[in-house]
């Protein structure tokens, strides 16, 4: 009995073995990231995981399909320094209010999530083409909530963006803070919120505190975690 217990074993332990070898990359999670992954539990932890190193070459591809428009910026010290930083300019036809310095992984991250969430749910729930996303900025050298011996915040590293709003091709705005409880716009909104949990380490919106009742902020840190 014993040594069938160990053959079957090792039957179990090969057939795994197999299944793994032969998935393909989209649906394994120790595949390199691609921009077409579907979005997903695999593709966020792919995110999650990424090499430092392969951050840019997925951003520059981004760039070449229009997903987005960054430039680089010089490595700066301080209290706050930020190194391979970027600038963000537009994501592909989607403009912005002004550009944010964004770190790789929130460049990247951002680009996904527009491209594969925000675009669609716009058509989706409100029947017109998102145009802009308007935003209250990204890195700011700061503890959280400007507390004098709070922790920094993810603004200080440039791994947080505050969105505040969406602009539409019929001309709709779009705001957090008076489309949160609107009939209208409020499916979108939540739809959104929870789209990013796939992208971001967390998604924090008006149900969170009164600090983000007029914007969504989205950030590296943690795994998933929206509200």
């Amino acid at each position: 009995m014993r040594g069938k217990g160990v053959i079957g074993l090792l039957v179990i332990v090969a057939v795994g073995y197999l299944g793994y070898r032969f998935l393909p990359p989209q649906l394994n999670p120790f595949a390199p990231l691609m921009l077409d992954d579907p979005p997903g539990r695999i593709t966020q932890f792919k995110l999650k995981r990424l090499p430092a190193e392969r951050c840019p070459i997925l951003l520059e591809e981004a760039n070449q399909r229009g997903w987005i428009s960054t430039k680089n910026l010089a490595n700066s010290e301080g209290p706050c320094p930020l190194h391979h930083a970027v600038s963000v300019g537009n994501f592909g036809d989607v403009r912005l209010s002004q550009r944010f310095v964004a770190s790789c992984p929130l460049a990247l991250s951002s680009a996904l999530f527009v491209q594969q969430q925000a675009k669609p749910l716009a058509r989706q729930h409100l029947g017109s083409h998102l145009r802009q996303i308007d935003h209250l900025g990204s890195f700011a050298c700061r503890n959280i909530y400007h507390r004098q011996n709070a922790r920094l915040s993810e603004h200080a590293t440039a791994d947080a963006l505050d969105i505040s709003g969406f602009r539409l091709t019929d001309g709709r705005n779009i705001t957090v803070l008076k489309g949160w409880k609107n009939a209208e716009s409020e499916p979108f909104l939540r739809a959104l919120l929870t789209a990013s949990c796939q992208y971001y380490g967390n998604g924090l919106g008006p149900d969170y505190n009164a600090a983000h009742a007029n914007h969504f902020h989205l950030g590296m840190r943690g795994y998933g975690l929206c509200h």
